[in-house]
């Protein structure tokens, strides 16, 4: 399947300890781990995502998981806030989806499952992500799932404008001042995340 869409597969493993082997030989442009790998068919995967990431902090790793292990997916959303996908395997319904997500973390973008979103939200009652409108939210997930102003303007039918408009103020309510720089997306969306700040960009 991947090969039929252009990508050249330079290695296959069955285990964390030949995925980091493999990672380090061959420096690969975008990986693909399952969370749970043998002996224990536990946690394995994800481990080594995490400690492929520590070594190589711009490795694009795309997690596929039965389900969301939420205190692993933190951990590797703590590094640096790039390259980075979480998704579920039961809802990756259509091969085109898949492509589309692994072409999307191959170039530094993030491919999140809504169901992987919804379980890393952590929210306290005063949180600012909760001042903000329906529609700030929806453009807010958009972003967290990846998603540039035009692709957000079409999932969402509205215009090009009005998303850097709600963009605007979301970076607004959230307390992102202009002096973030090309960070305050990227801080948008791990305070989205609840994932704090100082631990992405530290």
């Amino acid at each position: 399947m991947l090969s039929t869409n252009g990508f050249t597969v330079v290695a296959t493993v069955a285990d964390a300890d030949s995925f980091l082997d493999a990672v380090d030989e061959h420096r690969p442009d975008v990986t693909v781990v399952d969370v749970r790998l043998p002996p224990t068919f536990r946690d394995e995967g994800i481990r080594a995502a995490i400690e492929a990431r520590r070594r190589h902090p711009d490795l694009p790793v795309l997690v596929f998981s039965q389900y969301v292990e939420r205190e692993y997916a933190t951990q590797l959303l703590a590094g640096a806030p790039r390259g980075i996908g979480y998704l579920l395997k039961d809802r990756v319904s259509r091969i085109d989806e898949f492509i589309e997500s692994l072409r999307r973390v191959a170039g530094g973008g993030t491919a999140f499952d809504p169901e992987v979103i919804a379980q890393l939200l952590t929210r306290a009652s005063d949180d600012p992500v909760s001042m903000l409108t329906p529609r700030e939210r929806e453009v807010l997930a958009l972003m967290a799932e990846g998603r540039d102003n035009t692709e957000i303007a079409g999932r969402l039918f509205i215009t090009a404008n009005a998303v850097h408009k709600h963009i605007n103020a979301i970076f607004g309510k959230l307390g992102l001042a202009p002096t973030d720089g090309g960070h305050r997306r990227v801080l948008a969306v791990l305070t989205y995340l609840a994932v704090p700040a100082r631990r992405r960009l530290g």
